[in-house]
């Protein structure tokens, strides 16, 4: 009798930005998480396996507290994220429970990506979760990450999560449609279609000064982890969360935003 090996299904990691996710009043937009998920679910009906990366717990932490917590800014963050996570959860668990699917939270530092243990047991848990059509969603341990063990930004921790489970494409949802030659509301400025990862595309960026309670990472972070990623064969974009369908077209094929590659 024949033995058919079981063919590998494609794996897509999501990385979806704090100013993505919320409004102008830095509250979480609840229709842009629906519409995050349905995608995913989308995917999941065509035997794509997804891990999302989620940024939001501060300011989920926020909108409870307020600011009525320590001025250090260390342990605001660890107040605002503890309070956070469980509030993100609650929102992402209810979502995929209306699509009959269900979702994990795997928190990690940036220790629990080097070799050794804590690695093969991360490794372990991505692989079980996948296997069982349970949506992981990824997010820094904020808690406990200071220091040497904090991620750059949730864009490094996707990079180093689709290295993890082998991913075929990386998908970083941020706030503007891609790379641009210029500022984007600059008459003239032109999106960047397709990057190569030896290409001298940073000239072109403006470094972020982003204020307290939104996202870390700029978009000279995200050209720098897509070179990244793509560098190990993993293609890599960079576009607007809140363009409809997004995701869905990219996997599709369609060029959508700036894709890096090799």
């Amino acid at each position: 009798m024949e033995i058919r090996e079981e063919v590998r299904k494609k794996r897509v990691v999501i990385k979806v930005g704090t100013n993505v996710m919320t409004n102008k009043d830095n509250r979480i937009v609840g229709p842009i998480l629906k519409e995050l998920v349905r995608q995913i679910a989308a995917l999941y009906e065509e035997d794509i396996l997804t891990v999302l990366v989620s940024s939001g717990s501060a300011i989920a932490g926020k909108e409870i507290l307020g600011d009525c917590i320590p001025k250090d800014s260390s342990t605001r963050r660890q107040i605002f994220s503890a309070v956070g996570q469980p509030r993100m959860m609650r929102h992402y668990y209810s979502i995929f429970h209306d699509y009959g699917m269900r979702c994990a939270q795997v928190l990690a530092t940036k220790r629990d990506f080097s070799p050794g243990k804590h690695r093969e047991n991360m490794i372990n848990c991505y692989e079980g979760l996948l296997a069982e059509g349970i949506i992981p969603i990824a997010n820094e341990d904020d808690a406990v990450s200071l220091s040497m063990s904090m991620f750059t930004d949730n864009d490094e921790l996707a990079s180093l999560v689709a290295e993890l489970i082998d991913a075929d494409m990386m998908i970083l949802l941020t706030d503007t449609d891609g790379l641009f030659t210029g500022h984007p509301d600059d008459e003239g400025t032109e999106l960047i279609p397709h990057v190569k990862v030896d290409q001298d595309v940073e000239k072109y960026i403006q470094k972020s000064d982003k204020g307290e309670g939104e996202g870390r990472g700029g978009m000279d972070s995200k050209l720098e982890v897509a070179k990244s990623t793509a560098a190990k064969g993993i293609p890599t974009f960079i576009t607007n969360g809140k363009r409809e369908n997004v995701i869905l077209d990219i996997v599709a094929g369609k060029e959508i935003g700036t894709m890096v590659t090799n």
